[in-house]
């Protein structure tokens, strides 16, 4: 394997591990917070982290001296350098942010109304939708993935079910229709991530997800400061490590990397949520869940054999 791809796919495993603990900070905004409030603050949040960061790391590649950590976002070297790139950045955050507040509003509604087991479930089963979306897109995969895909489900299943699913409820819908989203969103980066500046991309995707939640939230909730000011942690957890650096993590991860191997990668937030309730809650996992776990590092193993690793178009 490519040391870029290696260093790639270990963002992406950062980002699965920021998110795994943020659906617990989801899940407790919540109860203060209506879903558009919570999506648009913790997007405003997030778009407002990430523009000091844009000229910092613009500053860094500037120099008459480039690390290799500049080297992780290549196209990073100028905020645009022509007005075609501008068009491309613009374009690529509006697309982005439009299908990012959609899924993110869908996973909020959807939560509310069913178990955080069963949502991450669910919200995880784009790792099935991608590589079918990617046959649409003239993308095909390996039957290696193929195989880590369908462990990976499996596992995903023991692992957030361990109990039974039980019946098909207005929660599951949505969630299920978020998770479509959020496939769509990984092939959206995957075009534009070789194409834009990084950092970029992800702070105007952000203020294009602000923006739609604030919206429906004038539309269809009554946001009210106290409760708000009750919610400033997981509020604030949210927007700057879930959204400004979890997101950007993986617009910068994805570079070069096949979007179902991301998906499957990104998919250990549930892996790595239950593991941290395990170790730092005492939360005790059972045989299943256990197994679950196993059998989805199995899966993001299969993907690094160099054989299951190309991308091709």
């Amino acid at each position: 394997m490519k040391r870029s791809q290696l260093k790639n796919s270990f963002l992406l495993l950062l980002t699965a591990a920021i998110w795994g603990s943020a659906f617990v900070a989801q899940s407790v905004g919540m109860d203060y917070v209506k879903p558009f409030t919570f999506n648009g603050i913790r997007s405003a949040i997030g778009a407002l982290f990430l523009i000091p960061c844009i000229f910092f790391f613009q500053n860094r590649t500037n120099s008459s001296e480039v690390s290799p950590a500049d080297k992780l976002n290549q196209s990073s070297k100028t905020l645009a350098s022509s007005p075609i790139d501008r068009k491309t950045l613009f374009f690529g955050g509006l697309c982005c942010g439009i299908v990012l507040a959609a899924a993110s509003s869908l996973q909020q509604i959807g939560i509310s109304y069913t178990s955080v087991g069963k949502a991450g479930f669910l919200t995880a089963i784009y790792i099935v939708l991608v590589p079918i979306l990617s046959l649409f897109l003239k993308k095909r995969c390996s039957p290696l993935v193929w195989l880590s895909v369908a462990l990976a489900v499996g596992g995903l299943y023991l692992l957030s079910v361990p109990d039974g699913f039980g019946s098909i409820g207005k929660g599951d819908l949505l969630l299920i229709a978020g998770s479509f989203l959020f496939a769509v969103h990984i092939l959206v980066i995957d075009y534009f991530s070789p194409r834009c500046n990084g950092v970029a991309l992800s702070c105007i995707q952000f203020f294009v997800c602000g923006v739609l939640s604030a919206v429906g939230m004038l539309f269809t909730e009554t946001p009210d400061i106290s409760n708000i000011q009750a919610a400033w942690l997981p509020l604030l957890y949210a927007g700057l490590l879930s959204c400004g650096v979890g997101y950007t993590l993986q617009i910068v991860g994805q570079k070069g990397i096949n979007p179902v191997i991301a998906s499957l990668i990104m998919s250990l937030e549930s892996v790595i949520s239950a593991l941290a309730g395990w170790v730092i809650l005492g939360q005790v996992l059972s045989p299943k869940e256990i197994l679950g776990c196993v059998l989805m590092f199995v899966a993001i193993i299969i993907t690094q054999i160099p054989i299951g690793n190309k991308k091709t178009d």
